[in-house]
């Protein structure tokens, strides 16, 4: 028997997410992203959804119910791809699209063996619903969303404001660091570490996260030569 998860996969296109779903009954398909949805929730915080539903025959009601159940949790339905007529002309008659952008390739990154000075540069802005993952070090140059995903073996740093979740140190190296302009994000991790969610500051400065000597994350100005730890 097919595991509920794997009823749907979840991934980054231009837009925001899709999810796709296998050839199940309908209440099946809807309990398991809901089911991942409630798994991350911070990751799908603000998210723009759209769905490819197959075959799958959907009424108003059906579709009514979902995007309310999404709405509760702060994700935006936008639209429904599916080879029904039937389920594609609920989907025009609640202002939902019924074509999207492919999603993006670039986003899955091979993973190769790469040293511990090899960094992915990345030179634009991360949007909801992009998942980089990166066997190294990872610096950007631009702004990370809310509902966008880094996770890198290294370090991360970005050249601008952090408002998603980054995970640095993810195969359990505590000695690396989380650099930006602004780090007001959903959580930080390093390696098994976690930090609460980062309120925006009114005046932000650059700040770097590491593991202190007591084993707790914790942020502090990005400065030579002054040192101020983040309530």
């Amino acid at each position: 028997m097919e595991s509920t998860t794997s009823l749907v996969q979840i991934k980054g296109i231009r837009d925001g997410l899709l999810a796709t779903f296998a050839d199940a009954p309908w209440e099946d398909q809807r309990n398991s992203l809901l089911e991942q949805i409630n798994e991350r929730s911070a990751f799908f915080q603000g998210a723009r959804l759209a769905m490819d539903v197959g075959s799958q025959i959907l009424k108003v009601n059906e579709l009514v119910d979902l995007r309310d159940q999404l709405s509760e949790k702060n994700i935006t339905l936008w639209a429904v791809i599916s080879e029904s007529a039937t389920t594609e002309n609920t989907a025009q008659l609640l202002g939902l699209a019924t074509r999207i952008s492919k999603p993006r390739p670039e986003e899955t990154r091979p993973v190769h063996e790469v040293s511990s000075d090899t960094a992915l540069f990345i030179s634009r802005t991360v949007r909801s619903g992009t998942r980089i993952e990166y066997p190294g070090n990872i610096v950007i140059v631009g702004d990370v969303n809310p509902g966008a995903e880094i996770v890198a073996e290294g370090s991360v740093i970005v050249w601008g404001r952090v408002r998603g979740m980054i995970h640095a140190g993810a195969k359990g190296d505590l000695s690396v660091c989380i650099c930006a302009l602004d780090l007001s994000a959903n959580q930080l991790r390093i390696a098994d570490k976690a930090s609460a969610m980062l309120k925006p500051q009114k005046d932000p400065k650059p700040e770097i996260a590491t593991i202190n000597s007591e084993g707790h994350l914790q942020a502090e100005i990005w400065q030579t030569g002054e040192t101020t730890i983040r309530k």
